[in-house]
């Protein structure tokens, strides 16, 4: 049984085709950079070494392309014809309270994630182009939805419910919801694997860094708190979101710059964050290019993600009365050694202590921590396809 697990993100899609009789990948890939200079597609058939291919790629659509153009390729494709696939799973961002759990893709879904946009504008149109892009290449294969909140189910009512009247709760079910589940849920776990400990014993914080970026609080292998709220901008700063923000600035700018509804979410949503602040880019490698430049815009944009993430493991240690270990994943998160010693350095009246020679790894499960360290601190790539792919044969061969 083939599935293809898609993963859109603001600025990336990744995707693997597993063979789930034994779990295996066939292939990979990522696109990176779209709507970016310097776009491209890194696509690796399993045994083989990778082959890139840099080309402009404004969107989704296109990104989609490039994709199954590489699995069908003579040379680094590995399926004949887009009919081998049993079906696909998606991961998908925001659906509001209306799904808990992994579901089948049916008009009501992608109803529910089109209602959902305002939420989560950046990532709800990019699940809905790789929807409809298989549906209009195979519109009879069964596709799964992989939901982001699902993870974060867990959380008690004070860690999700605003400060704001409880009738908004009732009539609109607005709440923290939380997002990147799938990656907090696999790395956690490893975690666990790892330490060699069950994980209804452990406090783990896990950072998932990327273009988009999220902290979560786990207690027992549950989430009992995170940083991303009923939609995905707040929290630290990210490539182009703004992070936590003083709501009264809100309608300031609005009254002041005479912006709509839209033009304020474009500027929370698009234009701020790590491109907003640098004024360089929304990617953490050219910020930090800049900054080795002495770019004062650049720096201070990198000293802003690095001081939230720290003061929120500082936040969830407390809320759960000590941590146990702290997990670096995701594609900043994974592969920026500089960025995780400057989170670290401080923490070590929590029992944080880093290994500089260990820290110097990029892309796999190590332990990066001092032996002395009471906290253990790793890195570990995450894995949100597996998570996705086993939710996608569970749910398709349930029928």
């Amino acid at each position: 049984m083939k599935v293809l697990v898609i993963n859109c993100g603001s600025s990336s899609l990744k995707y693997q085709l597993f063979e789930m009789d034994n779990e295996s990948v066939l292939a990979k890939g990522l696109v990176e950079r779209i709507g970016i200079a310097g776009s491209r597609i890194k696509h690796t058939k399993t045994g083989m070494d990778p082959v890139v291919k840099e080309t402009d790629i404004p969107d989704h659509n296109v990104a989609f392309k490039e994709v199954t153009t590489m699995l069908l390729d003579d040379r680094y494709g590995v399926i004949k014809s887009l009919g081998e696939l049993a079906a696909v799973g998606h991961r998908v961002v925001h659906a509001g309270e209306k799904y808990a759990g992994s579901v089948l893709v049916t008009k009501d879904v992608i109803d529910a994630l089109t209602e959902c946009i305002p939420l989560a504008p950046l990532h709800n149109p990019a699940n809905l182009m790789g929807i409809n892009a298989v549906t209009e290449a195979l519109p009879d294969i069964p596709q799964v939805g992989v939901f982001d909140t699902a993870f974060h189910q867990t959380m008690p009512s004070h860690a999700y419910i605003y400060g704001i009247p409880y009738e908004y709760y009732e009539k609109y079910k607005i709440r923290r919801y939380g997002f990147h589940g799938t990656s907090h849920l696999y790395v956690s776990n490893r975690a666990a694997e790892m330490l060699g400990k069950p994980i209804e014993s452990l406090k783990i914080i896990t950072c998932h860094m990327g273009n988009g970026s999220s902290i979560t609080a786990v207690q027992g292998g549950k989430s009992v708190d995170t940083t991303l709220g009923f939609g995905t901008t707040p929290g630290v700063i990210m490539g182009t979101r703004s992070g936590d923000l003083d709501p009264v600035i809100i309608p300031y700018l609005m009254q002041q710059e005479g912006f709509d509804t839209k033009s304020i979410s474009d500027l929370l949503n698009k234009k701020s964050g790590l491109l907003g602040i640098s004024g360089v880019s929304s990617d953490l490698r050219d910020v930090e290019e800049a900054s080795e430049k002495g770019n004062s815009r650049a720096q201070l944009a990198e000293s802003i993600l690095y001081y939230g993430v720290k003061k929120y493991i500082g936040a969830y240690a407390a809320a759960m009365g000590g941590v146990d270990a702290i997990v670096f994943t995701a594609g900043i998160g994974e592969n920026c050694p500089k960025g995780r010693e400057t989170i670290c350095s401080g923490l070590e009246f929590m029992g944080v202590k880093l290994d500089r020679e260990k820290n110097a790894t990029r892309g796999k499960d190590r332990f990066i921590n001092a032996d002395d360290s009471a906290v253990k601190v790793l890195v570990i790539p995450t894995d949100e396809e597996l998570v996705i792919a086993r939710d996608t044969k569970r749910i398709t061969l349930e029928g």
